[in-house]
């Protein structure tokens, strides 16, 4: 690695940082377009609570990175604007958005010492623990309506949750929770035989387990539960839970000449592959044997830069190989700052 090359990834993560900065923000509202172009907001007719959490994520991705006090700011004005979309409280009837949010203001407030980021990450962490039921044997529910559906989303973001406040705050009650919602994660919704992590499990009340529904969202929630784990306990157990489940991902989702990730859609799901590559890097931080998930995420990051933007604009859609034109959705363009953000980062360390 050469200081050509962390230049280059930095450079790039600037500039779709930027793009998100200009092409999405709204200071009416406080809070990101959920599309560009958008006149007037007027596209903000749903209220996307959790893609707002990984606006929150990459905008701390860009402060760590850069130390840029315009990010710190930015934060704090989402803060404010989402408290106020949510009606004045955090807490909504999902448990996997929950999650979501609060992992991002925990990492905010780690960032910025901001204690009222920290009081949002706690307040969400008693929320989410209410989710836990013994419907299907144990596990956090994915709704408050439906508390007898279990699911990856719901229920490995928990685990990296409850690995990192104890890793941040040492109450021996998180490690807990960590621990006991991976077990139940693994032996419920992973495949055994090839680490394929599963979406859920009595959906549809008949108790069966969504095998067919294939995504990188769950591959990189378990890979990252795993490695928060690793990184309290030292149990190789958990790196090698990490590497077969990034196998199996690789093998299962990933374009077999290039190694690219597939395009799984737009709205919710542009932001799925955003979640593997974080994790994805979080494993390389952690493992000295993730070699050729070094090489994964620069396939990725290569194509994403060359292919996936748009002609006179850094902006992302949901397919990394094409050339985006039209709306593009903030969910995918938050995907695709994940990814050059961690390229950056990752080029850095391994100097």
């Amino acid at each position: 690695m050469n200081q050509l090359e962390i230049g280059i990834w930095e450079e790039r993560a600037n500039q779709a940082q930027a793009a998100l900065d200009s092409f999405f923000w709204n200071e009416a509202i406080k809070m990101y377009n959920i599309e560009t172009p958008c006149p007037n907001g007027e596209c903000n007719t749903i209220f996307h609570y959790w893609w707002m959490a990984h606006a929150v994520d990459v905008l701390v991705d860009g402060l760590q990175r850069t130390g840029e006090n315009w990010y710190a700011k930015r934060l704090s004005a989402l803060h404010e604007g989402l408290l106020q979309r949510n009606g004045g409280m955090w807490p909504n009837e999902l448990y996997d958005d929950m999650e979501w949010m609060a992992l991002a203001w925990l990492r905010a407030y780690q960032a910025t010492g901001v204690e009222g980021y920290k009081d949002t990450a706690l307040l969400l962490w008693n929320d989410i623990q209410t989710g836990w039921n013994e419907h299907m044997g144990g596990g956090i529910a994915w709704q408050k309506s439906q508390l007898d559906y279990k699911n990856t989303p719901a229920n490995a973001p928990a685990a990296i949750l409850a690995a990192r406040l104890y890793q941040a705050f040492g109450e021996a009650g998180n490690l807990e929770w960590a621990l006991k919602i991976y077990r139940w994660q693994k032996e419920h919704l992973v495949d055994p035989a090839t680490g394929f992590v599963w979406d859920g499990m009595n959906r549809t009340g008949d108790g069966k387990i969504d095998k067919d529904w294939k995504y990188s969202y769950n591959q990189g929630v378990f890979i990252g539960a795993a490695v928060e784990l690793y990184r309290i306990t030292k149990e190789q157990e958990y790196l090698e839970d990490a590497r077969l489940t990034f196998a199996a991902a690789a093998h299962e989702l990933a374009d077999s000449q290039g190694g690219v990730l597939p395009d799984e859609g737009n709205g919710d799901a542009g932001l799925f592959k955003g979640i593997l590559i974080r994790y994805t890097a979080e494993w390389v931080k952690a493992d000295s044997a993730a070699v050729k998930a070094v090489d994964f995420l620069r396939a990725n990051a290569e194509c994403l830069w060359e292919q996936g933007k748009s002609e006179d604009k850094v902006l992302f859609g949901a397919d990394w190989t094409s050339t985006s034109a039209g709306v593009i959705q903030l969910s995918s363009q938050l995907s695709a700052i994940k990814l050059l953000e961690k390229m950056a980062e990752l080029t850095k360390e391994q100097v």
